[in-house]
């Protein structure tokens, strides 16, 4: 017995000393940060986790990452991180914008963990990747930049804060808009996202626009006409060639701003709003829209879940619609967003779990965004949880209806698209069978 003890341990030690850290007993060769994980986390993350950005660590080196393996296993296995809730399982699945991990990166990850997540050869290390500076306009120079007329100080301590901001540009004459962009010029750690809306003078009454007063929300019919929106890791809104926006002389530009304290100090916070125009005198082909697909009432009671609220929205002309991004509050659960055709056939174009403390905008890919003939219903449904069972839920025994604070609820789908001929609907279906690409049919 003892001879046979001290076999075994002889062979268990010459094993254990043949294999590398991390190396599998397949033969495959091991999975490692410089190789393996470092251009995932560059391609993917860095945006965020890099030192002076909004993430809570740094992922730029093996040094950063190490301590938080296990974490984000945990994270990319529940497709919580990267943000993007889209449903993998129904609807369209390219988008332009996609952040998302594919299942061969997820497994990558959960492989390095599971072998003790270790660094490799330092010789294997991508080069660090360079990210533009914030003050760079990604769409090229704009032609009017539009920032707050002072500072919005955030309090060192203090709940997250929404303030509203109503700024006019001075804008003397029509114009339209090819790209826009939204950069923070102060206070980039307390800015969660930014929300750029277009006011009209024909909207309704408007607030006095005051800094002193931003803090009182605009009532909904105050806010105007989604714009653009600033969250990190966007990088502004050319569109597409042929289609623009129309801002009109005499428009004003709303900020929503969601703004957390740093917990240290008072903080002042600025943006410039960037519009790139067309030449003078053009006129695109296709004019953006953009609107909310929303209930008319909310009406959740306490520690409910699973609430549904549906809105409609009929397109009276044939349509290309460009994006999808649900918006609700605490309390918001899911959404998803279905085409009613005219022959009553329904299709769903794309679902998605939500999270308040990120606001997604699902851009659709060129040769997927869904083409819907005239008569198109679009059907938003949308589902919230006011049980004790969501974490984010400030109070579960509030009864709970519409309205703009946060502890109140929305149920909005913001859309965007453009309005197009029957001939270019067909002209454009037939291009995309032609090319064998299979996209969301028309009905």
């Amino acid at each position: 017995m003892r001879f046979t003890l001290s076999a075994l341990a002889l062979i268990l030690t010459v094993a254990a000393s043949s294999m590398t850290a991390g190396q599998s007993t397949s033969g495959q060769p091991p999975v490692t940060f410089t190789k393996d994980v470092a251009p995932i986390f560059q391609n993917n993350c860095q945006v965020c986790h890099r030192p002076g950005s909004i993430a809570p660590m740094s992922l730029l080196t093996y040094e950063d990452a190490r301590p938080w393996a296990r974490s984000i296993k945990q994270k990319v296995l529940a497709r919580e991180m990267p943000p993007w809730f889209i449903d993998k399982n129904v609807g369209v699945q390219h988008f332009a914008n996609d952040r998302s991990l594919g299942d061969r990166d997820v497994q990558t990850i959960s492989a390095w963990v599971d072998a003790g997540a270790p660094e490799g050869n330092p010789a294997d290390m991508p080069p660090p990747r360079q990210f533009p500076a914030a003050e760079v306009w990604q769409i090229g120079q704009p032609d009017v930049v539009v920032s707050l007329p002072k500072d919005y100080i955030v309090p060192a301590k203090a709940p997250d804060r929404w303030p509203d901001i109503l700024v006019d540009p001075h804008l003397t004459e029509d114009r339209y808009i090819k790209a826009v962009q939204i950069i923070p010029t102060k206070g980039f750690t307390v800015i969660h996202h930014i929300r750029t809306s277009i006011v009209e003078p024909t909207d309704a009454t408007l607030g006095s626009g005051k800094l002193d007063d931003a803090d009182v929300p605009l009532e909904v019919g105050e806010q105007g006409v989604f714009l653009n929106e600033y969250a990190i890791g966007k990088q502004g809104d050319v569109f597409p060639d042929g289609s623009g926006r129309m801002i009109k002389a005499g428009t004003k530009i709303n900020f929503q701003m969601h703004l957390h304290a740093t917990g240290k100090e008072d903080t002042p916070t600025n943006v410039m709003l960037g519009l790139k125009f067309y030449p003078k005198g053009y006129t695109p082909n296709h004019a953006i829209n953009s609107t909310t697909v929303s209930a008319r009432e909310v009406d959740i009671r306490p520690h409910t879940d699973n609430v549904r609220s549906d809105g409609y929205l009929t397109l009276k002309k044939a349509a290309r619609l460009l994006s999808f991004q649900p918006h609700m509050h605490n309390r918001g659960k899911a959404e998803c967003l279905e085409a009613i055709y005219p022959s009553g056939k329904v299709e769903t174009l794309s679902c998605a779990s939500f999270r308040f403390n990120w606001h997604l905008n699902y851009v659709y890919a060129d040769d997927v965004a869904p083409l819907l003939p005239a008569g198109t219903v679009l059907h938003s449904i949308m589902w919230h949880n006011n049980s004790a069972s969501n974490p984010f839920n400030p109070d579960p025994d509030a009864q709970i209806t519409y309205g703009q604070r946060t502890i109140d609820e929305m149920a909005s789908a913001w859309i965007s698209w453009y309005f197009m001929s029957d001939q270019d609907l067909k002209k454009e279906m037939d291009a995309r069978h032609a090319a064998k690409t299979v996209p969301t049919s028309t009905r």
